[in-house]
């Protein structure tokens, strides 16, 4: 991957899905934000998973079963579409804005296999734990949209979360220039460095505790 992270040339990508295991997910809504300059546009796609929505997703999006059968596209045809649009930014040069990329690009990986990280990937909460690695509590979207003053209204909404995590990820260039003086490749690798150790801590905090939870050290992709 040449160049460098271009805050100008974002493609923001949000999934909302029937669960929260990426193995077993299906895609509820894709949303794909593009921001080039100080043009944007949002697509966002709902579909129909083809599976019964469990109570505590719905509560979580707010999109029932019997909306998604209404009004959804079929499943099928959301994943192929979300993933052109993935592929496209990154022939256009756009960097992949991910809040927990791990979760969202591991959902596409199994739902279509052949799914594969082909362009740069800016996850902005792995960043915001490693260069706020002394702050404590939740790193949700919305936690971490409130430090940076990233207007949040409609959580879990899949565009609303898109457009909160390009802000993000904009304001730690502000704050953290060092970022745009990294290569494509040098951001990802330290990215996946960063979530690496983070993840191993986690582990043995687990185990400290006498927990036997098991956590995925890969990034971007969860290892299945």
């Amino acid at each position: 991957m040449n160049g460098h992270f271009d805050p100008s040339h974002m493609l923001s990508f949000d999934l909302e899905t029937t669960g929260v295991d990426p193995r077993t997910a299906k895609i509820v809504t894709s949303a794909a934000v593009t921001i080039k300059g100080k043009d944007r546009d949002d697509v966002e796609l709902l579909a129909d998973p083809g599976i019964e929505i469990p109570e505590a997703a719905a509560k979580v999006h707010s999109i029932t079963t019997e909306y998604a059968r209404e009004h959804g596209r079929p499943h099928d045809d959301v994943l192929a579409e979300t993933i052109e649009r993935i592929r496209k930014g990154w022939e256009e040069g756009a960097t992949l804005i991910v809040y927990n990329a791990p979760y969202d690009l591991s959902v596409l990986r199994a739902l279509e296999p052949s799914f594969t990280v082909d362009g740069p990937v800016f996850d902005p909460l792995v960043v915001d734990k490693e260069k706020r690695k002394i702050q404590k509590g939740k790193r949700t979207l919305e936690v971490v949209a409130a430090h940076y003053k990233v207007p949040l209204d409609n959580a879990h909404e899949a565009t609303a979360d898109a457009v909160a995590a390009a802000r993000i990820a904009w304001k730690l260039t502000r704050e953290y220039p060092e970022l745009l003086e990294m290569t494509s490749d040098e951001l990802m690798l330290a990215q996946s460095t960063w979530y690496y150790e983070a993840q191993v801590s986690l582990q043995a905090y687990f185990e400290k505790q006498g927990k036997s939870t098991s956590v995925n050290n890969s990034w971007p992709i969860a290892e299945v």
